[in-house]
């Protein structure tokens, strides 16, 4: 059983695969905002901004990474949207296959596009001055985390793109996770925001996250915050797992 899943997946993780191949701009289109929003902040912002750092670009990495992963999954739940209208879904229904492959191929291709959209936004910033002196066992650690934060966000994006009635409400929710960094350290210290800002963004998931990623870069010491930010990844990707497949099921049902 586990086998047949494992080779219907990869079948058509490939077919999706091969849809992003074809369209690129897909994943250009993901890291283009991103981009622009870290050369605006640097080079128009960056001056005017005192965050004990003495590069800006270094200090705004980690939410703009955070950033590219939120625009990206708008992808996944309009790919799921068109799917689940254009009768795909029914069509691999009546074939032979592992039913949550299907879904589980969305996942994968989800994660594939936004991994490379962040590689290519890691390379912008580091001809923007980017630099770091972390170990690989550091990068890893990035790395773990935003497959984590990707995992967990992806199947979120899963609910709408199976649930939605127009394309719009597919991929409209994708626009308050992309709003969420601005109310956390990605951008400013949060010593600087008044009191319920404050409270709110050192209480929030992109906080953490963004400090342990900050961390790692710097060679600094994470503290609490790596399980913290561990924390709020694993449980978002378990809540959203479960509520995406009670979803998908009672749609093939």
């Amino acid at each position: 059983m586990t086998k047949h899943f494992l080779g219907d997946t990869a079948v058509l993780l490939g077919r999706s695969l091969r849809h992003i191949a074809r369209s690129p701009d897909t994943i250009v289109t993901t890291a283009v905002m991103p981009i622009a929003m870290m050369l605006m902040f640097v080079y128009v912002f960056g001056g005017a901004i005192d965050t004990g750092s003495d590069s800006y670009v270094t200090y705004l990495l980690p939410g703009i990474l955070l950033i590219t992963v939120a625009s990206g999954i708008a992808y996944t739940a309009f790919r799921l949207f068109v799917d689940m209208k254009g009768g795909i879904f029914e069509r691999f229904q009546s074939m032979p296959i592992a039913r949550s492959s299907v879904l589980w191929a969305h996942v994968l291709t989800s994660l594939v596009a936004n991994l490379i959209s962040l590689v290519v936004v890691v390379l912008v910033a580091l001809l923007m001055g980017f630099r770091s002196s972390a170990g690989v066992l550091a990068w890893l650690s990035v790395g773990g985390i935003l497959v984590l934060f990707t995992l967990a966000l992806t199947w979120l994006a899963v609910i709408p793109g199976l649930s939605a009635k127009s394309v719009e409400g597919a991929s409209a929710f994708s626009y308050p996770l992309i709003f969420l960094p601005f109310l956390s350290s990605a951008f400013v210290p949060t010593d600087t925001m008044p009191g319920p800002v404050r409270w709110f963004a050192e209480n929030q998931p992109v906080t953490s996250i963004v400090n342990t990623i900050r961390a790692l870069f710097t060679e600094q010491p994470v503290g609490t915050d790596i399980w913290i930010a561990l924390a709020w990844c694993v449980g978002l990707l378990i809540v959203a797992f479960s509520f995406a497949m009670a979803t998908y099921r009672g749609k093939i049902s």
